[in-house]
C-alpha cells in the first residue's frame, strides 16, 4: 500500500472512533440510596435514563420532588450549555448540560431566568456508577444540597 492511501486509511479510522465513541452518560442510572446523601428539600430522582435521538440526548427522571410528590421529567438538548426546555418538572422550565471531559457534565435548571440548582454528574472510572452532586433553591426558598450515587443498569 503506499504511503499515503496508508495515511488516510489511518486518518479515516481514527475520524470514526472519535465521532461514535460512547457518551459514558448513556444507559439507565438506578438510584443507590444507600451511599446517597439526599438533603432535606431535594429532590430524589430513582432513575435517570440518558438515551441518543439523533444528533441531541433525551434525558428521562423520574422520582419525587422536594415535596414528595411524583416526578416524570424529559429533557432533549446537547451538551452545549445552551438552555433547552424540560417538560414535567414545575420547578424549572429548561436545563442545559455542558460537557467538562469524557465522564463529566455539569448542569443548569433554570425557572425563567432564575437558577433553580445546579450540580456536576460524574461516572465511575469503571462505568458502574454515577454520582450526581447538585444544589439549589426548594419551593419555600430554602436552601439545599445533595449527593446522588447511581448504578449502572
Amino acid at each position: 500500500m503506499k504511503p499515503r492511501t496508508t495515511l488516510l486509511t489511518l486518518l479515516l479510522c481514527f475520524a470514526g472512533a472519535v465521532c461514535f465513541a460512547e457518551d459514558a452518560q448513556l444507559g439507565t442510572w438506578k438510584l443507590n440510596e444507600a451511599k446517597s446523601k439526599i438533603g432535606a428539600g431535594a429532590p430524589k430522582f430513582t432513575t435517570v435514563m440518558y438515551e441518543p435521538t439523533g444528533d441531541s440526548v433525551k434525558i428521562t427522571v423520574d422520582g419525587i420532588d422536594g415535596e414528595g410528590k411524583p416526578v416524570h421529567t424529559e429533557w432533549t438538548g446537547k451538551y452545549d450549555g445552551k438552555d433547552y426546555a424540560v417538560t414535567g418538572d414545575s420547578s424549572a422550565d429548561t436545563r442545559s448540560y455542558r460537557k467538562i471531559n469524557d465522564r463529566t457534565l455539569a448542569f443548569t435548571a433554570k425557572k425563567g431566568a432564575k437558577v433553580i440548582n445546579r450540580g456536576r454528574a460524574v461516572v465511575s472510572a469503571d462505568g458502574k456508577s454515577r454520582t450526581v452532586t447538585f444544589s439549589g433553591t426548594d419551593s419555600k426558598g430554602k436552601k439545599f444540597t445533595s449527593t446522588a450515587v447511581y448504578d449502572k443498569q
